[in-house]
């Protein structure tokens, strides 16, 4: 899960602890920020941590082994400046990946906004913390298969759903 606290996991420092990005997020972010302009992996780790508000940095060891993964894929290549620093630019082959995870992507810079909106704020009542529960338990055993389709479907409803929560009651 994106979210620390209820939600468990691990985190980096600040913000209470919690697993802030889910399986490919960080991937997708660094690469999208490596997009804007050509960074070292401490400008990154720094402007992820600008995006969260200040709450949260994800720590070198979760920013540096991912790097090393997407030059092996090809989607970044780096240069050694500065002693042993690396500076890492993005590849043709990594503007593809970022277009085809578009979606993927968008949901994370949202999550990300919720996050740092909410880094002052208080955790949710405990009936939400239920409810949360209760959905990603209608996720987990949803019937009938994950068509491109239904998942479309799905992923629709709780994009709605996420959007008019974060708005507040200002939108009623």
């Amino acid at each position: 899960m994106f979210f620390g606290g209820p939600m468990g996991g691990r985190g980096g420092r600040g913000g209470g602890g919690g697993r802030r990005f889910g399986p490919g997020d960080l991937r997708l972010m660094l690469l999208s920020l490596i997009e804007e302009k050509q960074r070292h992996g401490y400008e990154l780790i720094k402007e992820l941590e600008l995006k969260f508000g200040g709450a949260y940095a994800p720590s070198p060891g979760s920013v540096y082994p991912t790097l090393t993964l997407l030059e092996e894929l090809g989607h970044v290549r780096s240069t050694t400046t500065e002693g042993s620093k690396r500076l890492y630019e993005i590849t043709d082959e990594g503007r593809k990946y970022l277009r085809e995870n578009e979606a993927m992507l968008n949901s994370v810079r949202k999550r990300m906004a919720m996050a740092a909106r909410a880094a002052s704020g208080e955790m949710p009542p405990e009936d939400l913390h239920h409810a949360m529960h209760t959905l990603r338990a209608a996720l987990m055993f949803h019937r009938g298969g994950w068509t491109e389709e239904e998942t479309e479907r799905v992923r629709r409803i709780i994009e709605a759903a996420a959007e008019e929560i974060s708005q507040g009651r200002d939108n009623e």
